[in-house]
């Protein structure tokens, strides 16, 4: 990363690395909340997200990239909404604490959204 990154730069790559890594190291976690009208395996989307993430993480590490890359990263917590609201569906019968998580990441898309948004402002 360029030596003009922000804390919020600098966290936001880690997550979408973090949370790239893992859709390769843990996928059946990923694919149960595939959307089930999506084409193909689930197991296909859960790569393709993954690499999407890494591929958007590294956009934003770099200085020349990332405006575009944190664009990208808004459009791809926004895209990811649909699996949240799975996961909400899907769990809702679930003890508290699993329950909890997955209906807190339903409103937890809206900030990473901003959060995302204000680092490509910051990179203009």
């Amino acid at each position: 990363m360029g030596r003009m990154t922000t804390p919020a730069t600098r966290n936001l790559v880690a997550l979408l690395a973090s949370a790239g890594t893992l859709h390769f190291l843990a996928p059946r976690s990923f694919d149960t909340i595939v959307p089930r009208n999506l084409p193909g395996g689930p197991r296909t989307w859960t790569y393709l997200s993954g690499v999407a993430e890494l591929a958007v993480a590294a956009a934003v590490a770099a200085p020349r990239t990332r405006k575009a890359g944190a664009l990208a990263a808004a459009g791809l917590f926004a895209a990811v909404f649909p699996a949240n609201v799975k996961m909400a569906i899907d769990w809702r019968n679930r003890p508290a604490l699993p329950r909890t998580v997955a209906y807190a990441r339903l409103p937890l898309q809206l900030p990473l959204v901003l959060w995302a948004l204000k680092v490509a402002r910051d990179a203009e």
